[in-house]
């Protein structure tokens, strides 16, 4: 199985702590779509004999697409690729963008997954982030996306100044209303190049508090996981049978392709990231000039990313397909760098699975940067 990812590079405002590529000049959104379905049509050759099972239009905003622009790009998946016959075709939206009537639309041109960006359901977050929506739009988009869909998912952050573990508790409560099958949880970052990041550096937003975001992080997953939520990513809930295809293709290390301005691919040996500007994605299309670079990973490459991948999810990494992969000499390797954290309690071995443990969970990415590997051992 593999997956498609299509960027769909626009947003009606920027939020001030977005580092995703987009534009909010849509002057050129109908070339785009034609330029995202020229890519499709070259690329095919790629995903041969491959069969499709997720399709996610990501950004950016894909939602200030017409459903007609969707139903265009889909039915060059469709005429270009092998697709399942029960793909997941998710939708990344914005509460703004969602009336029943667009709902309804999506879902008639082949949308069976919608991801809504509602980030909080406090209008002071919201208004801090520079969001293009109310709390009040978060809650009748909701109750409007359940009238015509079974499979949805929000994304919400956490560690947002001014949040208290008790206002965290309250979105949290909010969301767990609607009996959501998936969410997606990130800790708010300050990302060179943002407005954010500039009003850090000036004084005008207080720089992140890392100690309050752990104690958000952890005060989530005990509720979560007490509503029966599968934590199967270290930023990803889901209930049974609703995990997200395209996380898990990411996690998991399958193969995928990305399409659009800035979107990467990955085929188990290269990875591929397309250029990050709209006009030159569009100029390069169009003269048939290269608008992408490309990256031969190397073993040590490819071992990094396994154990970064696998610690950040519920499945761990596997010590016997490490060695099976990368030698006896790496697996024991990992395990002497692993050795500290096993007796503190952030690692847990058992039987030959490698897993953070709860304590370890907020810190992983740093535990996984200390397994690492320099050069071969």
């Amino acid at each position: 199985m593999a997956s498609i990812y299509i960027h769909i590079p626009f947003c009606k405002q920027a939020c001030f702590y977005c580092d995703f590529h987009f534009s909010t000049n849509r002057n050129r959104q109908e070339e785009m779509v034609q330029a995202l379905i020229k890519e499709l049509c070259m690329r095919r050759a790629e995903m041969e004999n491959k069969q499709i099972d997720s399709i996610y239009f990501g950004g950016g905003t894909p939602s200030v697409l017409k459903p007609s622009e969707i139903e265009s790009i889909l039915e060059a998946v469709f005429s270009n690729y092998t697709v399942e016959d029960t793909p997941e075709i998710t939708l990344e939206a914005n509460p703004d963008d969602l009336d029943e009537v667009r709902i309804l639309a999506f879902k008639e041109v082949g949308i069976n997954r919608l991801s809504i960006g509602v980030q909080s359901f406090r209008d002071t977050d919201l208004i801090w982030m520079n969001r293009s929506h109310t709390a009040r739009q978060v809650e009748q988009c909701l109750e409007d996306a359940f009238k015509h869909f079974n499979n949805v998912s929000i994304d919400l952050i956490y560690g947002i100044p001014g949040m208290t573990l008790e206002t965290w508790d309250e979105n949290l409560r909010k969301a767990l209303r609607y009996n959501l099958p998936h969410l997606s949880t990130y800790a708010l970052t300050v990302e060179q190049g943002t407005v954010l990041y500039h009003n850090v550096q000036k004084g005008k937003s207080p720089p992140m508090d890392d100690i309050r975001a752990e104690e958000d992080f952890f005060h989530l997953v005990t509720l979560l996981t007490v509503e029966g939520y599968d934590h199967y990513e270290i930023s990803n809930f889901g209930k049974s049978g609703f995990y997200s295809r395209n996380n898990s293709a990411y996690w998991r290390g399958r193969r995928y392709m990305g399409i659009g301005p800035s979107a990467h691919s990955y085929d188990g040996s290269r990875r591929r990231w397309n250029i990050r500007n709209n006009r030159k994605y569009l100029k390069a299309l169009e003269e048939g000039i290269p608008y992408h670079q490309d990256e031969v990973l190397s073993k040590v490459d490819k071992y990094n990313e396994y154990v970064m991948t696998g610690l950040r999810t519920q499945w761990g990494v596997s010590l016997s397909a490490l060695a099976a992969e990368f030698g006896e000499a790496q697996r024991n390797y990992l395990l002497r760098q692993a050795s500290q954290y096993l007796r503190e309690g952030y690692l847990i071995q058992e039987n030959e699975t490698l897993m953070v443990t709860h304590k370890g969970k907020f810190l992983v990415d740093g535990i996984a940067s200390d397994l690492f590997m320099i050069n071969l051992v």
